[in-house]
């Protein structure tokens, strides 16, 4: 890139309203007189202290520059705090340009960025639908749209963040069997947690999210700690605290609310570690641990709705605790076909105390890059016990059957997700058939 052309990006950015300013500043660079098409950009570039130019004086305006020059100018422009608007924006376009470069500049881009925008806010509007259907059993539909903000604020120079996530969710539905959730048509924090380095490790202590097994025993919430430590080829996480069980679990039936372990409340301990050796293999393996589940789960038993269902107490364990073990990974046999497998089992259970999933994807859908997508097919055996909180969409704890996906990004940071779910749910229900189909569209800022 030629300094012509970055002239004409970061005066875009930088010299909006310029024409009323009158330049009192001596020519910076001896080559860029003041007949000059960029004369008045370069100057005031100059003493913002944006650019600068070579030792003799010189600025040099038709030699070729390195991505590295680059990003040094657009760290110091990052670093300006007096930027509009659209000013910024364009500044933060440019910021992802040269990201990698940036990273590699180290702390001092860092703590440019830091100081251009004490807060970042970042977000999305998500519209989501699901129908479940069983044979044994109230259906249920979703349909339900949901904004959310997640502001981050740095900790002055210190490496800390202070991190939080809210949602306000929109029922769009008036089925009778439809979700309720407690926080309907209202705003809830979910998340709130400062993360930063410790000892060598990064710590996050709030409420803040946990996820394991690659989501097939645990994508939630814990009221507590977590620490990550190790390097990219070979880390170690560790996890302790509150959880309790995700509301939306919630539904209706004949119009009373059916509570579905959404007043399941249990201590949680965890570790996990994870082996990346190269791009075409990840190992993980880990422990989980829940315990004191007994008197919830006797609560959500002995309800009057699931007395007049005739339903059967079960336990996660055969005491108050639940301790499941799991082993997994992921291995690419090119840059488009990967196999993704997890096993997790609850040695503690005395009903459902394995669970296992396996799946073969294709492409990948990236929500910056607008045209691509990515599909899945395969299969899970989510047995109940031994996955308190999955991260699947398609296909909940106590069922097992095919599932198989496909996304799309029909514009950037715009992504549209179909999964469909076809097996039975558990023993336990009669081993009666079931289906879901699920749908949704997220829009990312």
């Amino acid at each position: 890139m030629s300094k012509k052309t970055l002239v004409s990006a970061i005066t875009a950015a930088l010299v909006v309203g310029a024409a009323s300013t009158t330049f009192a500043a001596a020519n910076p660079f001896s080559d860029v007189p003041a007949d000059s098409w960029a004369y008045d950009a370069v100057t005031t570039l100059a003493a913002d202290g944006v650019i600068d130019g070579f030792p003799d004086g010189t600025y040099k305006g038709q030699q070729t520059m390195t991505r590295y020059e680059m990003a040094q100018i657009v760290a110091r422009a990052m670093a300006k705090t007096d930027l509009e608007k659209a000013d910024k924006a364009l500044v933060d376009k440019l910021a992802a340009e040269f990201a990698e470069e940036l990273d590699n500049l180290g702390v001092r881009v860092a703590d440019l960025e830091k100081k251009s925008d004490n807060v970042k806010w970042g977000g999305e509007l998500r519209y989501r639908y699901y129908d479940a259907n069983h044979d044994a059993g109230e259906d249920t539909t979703y349909n339900r749209v949901m904004f959310r903000l997640a502001p981050k604020a740095y900790i002055g120079n210190s490496g800390w963040t202070a991190n939080a996530r809210i949602n306000y969710s929109l029922d769009m539905g008036s089925d009778s069997n439809a979700i309720i959730d407690p926080s309907d048509n209202d705003a809830s924090v979910d998340l709130a947690y400062v993360e930063g380095p410790l000892f060598g490790a990064t710590v996050q202590a709030g409420k803040l999210p946990v996820f394991t097994a690659t989501g097939l025993v645990f994508d939630d919430k814990i009221a507590g700690v977590q620490a990550t430590f190790g390097s990219d080829v070979f880390k170690t996480t560790l996890a302790g605290g509150r959880f309790t069980n995700n509301p939306e679990d919630a539904y209706a039936v004949d119009g009373k609310a059916h509570i579905s372990n959404s007043d399941v409340t249990t201590d949680f301990y965890g570790i996990q570690f994870d082996y990346t050796p190269n791009e075409k293999l990840a190992l993980n393996a880990g422990y989980n641990a829940l315990t004191g589940l007994d008197d919830a789960r006797e609560a959500w038993a002995k309800d009057v709705i699931h007395q007049s269902a005739g339903y059967d107490y079960a336990t996660y364990g055969d005491d108050t605790d639940a301790q499941i073990w799991y082993v997994g990974g992921k291995y690419a046999f090119n840059n488009s076909i990967a196999l993704n497998g997890e096993y997790a089992q609850n040695t503690s259970a005395d009903k459902y105390d394995d669970a296992w999933i396996a799946t073969l994807n294709y492409k990948g859908a990236d929500v910056a890059d607008a045209g691509s997508w990515g599909m899945y097919a395969g299969y899970a055996d989510l047995g109940k016990n031994s996955v308190p909180a999955p991260t699947y969409d398609e296909i909940a704890g106590g069922q097992k059957g095919f599932i198989a996906g496909v996304s799309y990004v029909p514009a950037e940071n715009i992504l549209a997700t179909v999964k469909y779910f076809t097996g039975e749910d558990s023993a336990e229900a009669g081993d009666n058939d079931a289906n879901k189909f699920f749908a949704n569209v997220d829009f990312f800022f």
